[in-house]
């Protein structure tokens, strides 16, 4: 692969029309463009971790999305400036100096496929199709598309957002550029070779659509091994169901940002909710620290007495280092990665110490906050919610005649095909309406099915 095919301008949908001139690249129009969505603006009733809203402040996946896309600005301005020197003289160099705002505009997006309640509301969705009421569709669906349901995953439903034609749409979805919705797909291949594991990029529905992509930015393929498969004319690699591909490198560092910060955001909020001391945090976050570095921040402590200040302080200063260490690491593998020989995530290639902080870090989020009763009580919830929506609309969807199902189906917007001839179609816009909710809003309509609450009169 190369970075003059990789960064590319060209808008998804739009490829046959003429690109008028803008004070602003198309690279900051794509940022623009998320800023002002509805569906990145509803990210702010989505629960991250803990339950929303609280009497303490902690994350949802909006105020998630806006650090992490700082986060990957400062990954990608890093990655830049080293690039910009090693390729100096070539034509295409320019295109590098985009690439801040590629990956922050990639890393808003990232989160902006995933249903209400976390991640409890994918398991709730696949685990409807796998083990629920869902099973009884397997028959009058193909392989791969019973593959997509019963593997469900945020990531697939970001780039079918971005992309699809909603009813009422423009051809192209949101029309982002190539490049930027490139950079949010983690799993570049079909759920059919997703394995046990829940995660893949893209529905059948958008296959054709990651294809183009695909195709246009010089995307390798790879072999189940993970090995090019460079043997297999063009014509066939993009003929073929079964292949996984290289992710666009600037995916690296949107991966890296999202690592960075749910990791240490999360021990932050934690401590904030009390659900772990200021000693062991301060512990947690020293941990990133060793020899004189350590000393001279312990030292810069004394002169914040406020706790909170502290902590922030020394959360800053943790992110500061893991940007410096995935920025290194991306840099010293550059080129494997443009030849798809490197794929595992950059957090996991860092210095031993750091590594072993963050692991550290990993492993106090696992024992005392995710598994935490107020974070598995909203898992909890959201399950039930999740599964009886699921219910309702589809059973509404698949026997739209019904009394019943007209007045179900009159609550759902136009933009969504639910009168579609295909079953994996309707079933799909049911997935698009649920999974655009938010907490509040599914958690108000399951009250209302259940006639828990009524509109005022």
């Amino acid at each position: 692969m190369n970075w003059d095919q990789l960064l590319s301008a060209t808008r998804f949908g739009q490829e046959n029309l003429n690109m008028r001139r803008h004070a602003r690249t198309e690279f900051q129009r794509d940022y623009d463009r998320l800023i002002f969505s509805p569906s990145f603006r509803r990210l702010q009733n989505k629960t991250q971790v803990f339950p929303l809203p609280g009497a303490v402040f902690v994350h949802n996946r909006l105020t998630h999305s806006l650090e992490v896309a700082s986060v990957g600005r400062s990954l990608a301005n890093n990655v830049s400036l080293e690039l910009l020197e090693k390729y100096k003289g070539e034509e295409w160099t320019d295109k590098l100096q985009s690439l801040d705002d590629i990956v922050a505009t990639a890393c808003l997006a990232h989160d902006m496929g995933n249903p209400p309640f976390g991640h409890s509301g994918e398991r709730a969705i696949i685990s409807y199709f796998k083990e629920g009421e869902g099973q009884r569709f397997k028959d009058d669906l193909s392989p791969h598309q019973w593959a997509d349901l019963t593997h469900f995953d945020g990531n697939a439903n970001a780039f079918r957002l971005l992309t699809h034609r909603f009813c009422g749409h423009r051809e192209g979805g949101f029309a982002l550029t190539y490049s930027t919705l490139a950079s949010i797909i983690k799993y570049p291949h079909a759920s059919t070779v997703a394995g046990p594991k829940p995660k893949f990029g893209f529905f059948q529905a958008e296959e054709e659509s990651f294809l183009r992509l695909a195709e246009r930015l010089g995307l390798e393929v790879i072999d189940i091994e993970g090995k090019l498969d460079l043997d297999m004319p063009t014509t066939e690699l993009f003929e073929h169901k079964h292949h996984r591909y290289c992710r666009h490198p600037l995916c690296f560092l949107v991966e890296a940002a999202d690592d960075i910060c749910y990791q240490i955001m999360d021990i932050e909020d934690a401590h904030n909710l009390k659900l772990l001391s200021t000693a062991e945090t301060r512990e947690l976050l020293l941990g990133f620290f060793e020899g004189e570095m350590r000393e001279k921040i312990i030292r810069g402590l004394s002169y914040v007495p406020d706790i909170n200040e502290q902590i922030g302080y020394l959360r800053s200063r943790a992110i500061g280092t893991l940007v410096y260490e995935c920025t290194q690491v991306f840099l010293q593998h550059e080129e494997e990665i443009l030849s798809g020989t490197f794929q595992k995530p950059l957090i996991q290639c860092v210095t031993p110490h750091v590594a072993q902080a963050y692991q550290h870090c990993s492993d106090v989020a696992v024992a005392r906050i995710y598994n935490s009763s107020d974070v598995v009580d909203i898992e909890v919830a959201g399950y039930q919610i999740i599964t009886v929506l699921l219910q309702k609309f589809i059973d509404a969807v698949i026997h739209p005649d019904r009394t019943y199902s007209q007045l179900l189906l009159n609550r759902v917007p136009a933009q969504y095909d639910t009168h579609a001839d295909s079953i994996y179609t309707r079933i799909l816009s049911v997935l698009d309406y649920i999974s655009g909710m938010t907490d509040v809003y599914a958690l108000d309509l399951y009250r209302k099915i259940y006639g828990m609450s009524l509109p005022s009169l």
